[in-house]
């Protein structure tokens, strides 16, 4: 078994390594290193507008488009950035304009694979809010279009790019705490419920059609749309994928793995809200890689959408467990090392300096500099939150053959790994699914 794994561990790892390196060849229009970057920005809430108003601060960069079927916010984002940004509501128009070299996809999550797939089809580079899926499937295939048409797609795990948590993975390889065979995760935060409503109207201002796109066309209703939306099975993916995503990217990066979990086990559900929101406010999930390349190795994760409480005083957070001490480490700025007696150690050397996330993707288009975030990675990431997600929902353990990215055993579960498309088709349902 442990050299079917290794067999598998390795042709994964490879082809990762591989696709990295055919995304960091690619060129574009704006291979020029002085080039102008022209960008459209396709979902214009506060996290889309955020991360379009970092791209505009990198030299060289033009936001070109605000794109949103909600057509106050689009106007909103095109006044507060400035610049000659048209606004417009379908993203097909932004897509079809040649002078475009990259998009910002930063829509609900339903829509963030269907749109990276469109735009790598036609030829754009793209930056895409995490998580990259709305469920695994959809991420492989965004994989797999990013490969076929040699785009760079870089992911919105921008810890990836932080100094404090390079420096940490960086002395984690170097064994400050020996051979690293765990690591936990935490999101713990104090969200409120989102409320009993009932299907209304939508906004005069909203194109609610365009919104839903090619999720099933459920009625509208006030709390699933802006930003609740994260909390339904058709449109979101929990706490898990919202903010859950960024501590399981830092752990599965720090316990060094790069492959699927082969199996998962979760509890949880709702503990404290009572309210319409379909997915749990407190989840423990456990991943095991049973690879045995050099060691087996898990990965927890645990989320609190009720309490401030977490680790160590730390709301969002990871430690990690190794043969000779353990670390923590938080995005908030936090990095401790500690012995296997627990005493806390000096933590060696200085954080190094390194281009934002957003000035990362710009240079790799510029001048085939290597992603922080490439999609490969993006994509175990997310899945671990899919993977989470279902087994909490399901309420039993799942095997994964790392392989095909299937669930072995159980038939409900794994009809469960893609989603089910709006009744007649869509446009922008992915080829494949």
């Amino acid at each position: 078994m442990s050299t079917a794994n290794r067999r598998d561990f390795l042709k994964t790892a490879a082809a990762i390594a591989g696709a990295a390196a055919v995304s960091a060849a690619s060129t574009s229009r704006a291979g020029d290193a002085q080039g102008k970057v022209r960008m459209g920005l396709i979902g214009c809430g506060g996290r889309g507008t955020g991360v379009a108003g970092e791209f505009v601060a990198v030299e060289g960069v033009e936001l070109a488009y605000a794109c949103d079927p909600d057509s106050r916010r689009a106007a909103e984002t095109a006044a507060k950035l400035g610049g000659k940004v048209d606004v417009v509501g379908d993203l097909r128009k932004v897509l079809d304009d040649k002078s475009i070299d990259a998009v910002i996809v930063a829509t609900p999550d339903h829509w963030h694979s269907p749109a990276a797939i469109l735009a790598c089809d036609a030829g754009k580079h793209v930056y895409v809010e995490k998580p990259c899926s709305h469920n695994l499937r959809e991420g492989r295939l965004l994989v797999e279009a990013a490969r076929r048409n040699k785009r760079l797609v870089q992911h919105g795990t921008q810890s990836r790019s932080m100094p404090l948590l390079r420096h940490a993975v960086a002395l984690l390889r170097d064994g400050a705490i020996g051979d690293v065979l765990a690591a936990k995760a935490w999101n713990v935060q104090q969200r409120g419920p989102i409320g009993h409503a009932k299907p209304s109207d939508p906004p005069a201002e909203v194109d609610y059609d365009m919104w839903v796109g090619p999720a099933p066309l459920v009625p509208f209703q006030s709390n699933r749309f802006h930003y609740t939306w994260h909390w339904w099975y058709d449109f979101g993916t929990g706490d898990m994928g919202n903010d859950g995503v960024h501590e399981l990217d830092i752990a599965r990066w720090g316990l060094g793995v790069d492959v699927q979990p082969t199996r998962i086990a979760a509890t949880g559900g709702k503990l404290a809200f009572d309210d319409d929101q379909e997915f749990p406010d407190s989840q423990y999930v456990s991943f095991d890689y049973d690879h045995d390349v050099p060691h087996r190795r898990q990965l927890v994760f645990e989320m609190r959408l009720w309490s401030r409480y977490g680790l160590d005083g730390i709301d969002n957070g990871n430690a990690f467990y190794g043969t000779r001490g353990w670390m923590l480490v938080s995005k908030r700025g936090i990095l401790k090392l500690f012995d296997a007696r627990g005493n806390e150690m000096a933590v060696p050397g200085e954080p190094p300096e390194g281009p934002s996330h957003f000035q990362n993707f710009i240079n790799a288009i510029r001048e085939g500099e290597k992603l922080a975030a490439p999609i490969e990675e993006g994509h175990l990431s997310a899945s671990l939150c899919h993977l989470g997600n279902l087994a909490t929902r399901l309420g039993r353990s799942l095997r994964f053959d790392t392989e095909t990215e299937m669930i072995l055993g159980d038939e409900e579960a794994a009809g469960l790994l893609a989603r089910h498309y709006r009744d007649g088709g869509h446009w922008a349902v992915p080829a494949g699914v």
